[in-house]
């Protein structure tokens, strides 16, 4: 007696899922960046100014990776966290003129590999496939 396979689609998403990060984690090492330090950056290129929480809330991580990933990258000087005058509990992250120097390197071929995974879906697919990630989403 032969079975369906019911867990098809959760293989191919990780899989699929597995592949991209693997190709992601290649390109950053060029820039020495891990998935999660390019995220924090990218958030702060495309939104400006955010506190710690805002970027941790955008990317899914919690507050302690948040801590460690924003230390390294100060380090690096490619961000720096600013005090809030208003609130002395809240403190800004913002890009350094050199960590948007990267990033305004780095996103045309961000968004190049990002046009280049997706090509092969016209408009309607690419639609489609954005609700049913959602519509799975909302069961997690």
């Amino acid at each position: 007696m032969e079975t369906t396979c019911t867990n098809l689609p959760y293989l191919v998403l990780m899989q699929t899922s597995k592949a991209v990060q693997d190709r992601m984690r290649l390109e950053l090492s060029q820039y020495n960046l891990s998935i999660t330090e390019f995220s924090v950056l990218e958030v702060l290129y495309n939104k400006g100014k955010q506190t710690i929480h805002e970027i941790g809330n955008s990317i899914l991580i919690s507050s302690g990776t948040m801590t460690y990933v924003i230390d390294k990258l100060e380090q690096r000087d490619l961000l720096n966290r600013i005090a809030c005058l208003e609130d002395r509990r809240v403190i800004h992250v913002a890009l350094t003129d050199e960590g948007k120097e990267m990033m305004d390197s780095i996103m045309p071929k961000y968004q190049e590999f990002v046009d280049y995974m997706f090509s092969s879906l016209n408009n309607e697919e690419k639609e489609i496939f954005v609700k049913l990630l959602k519509k799975i989403s909302k069961k997690v």
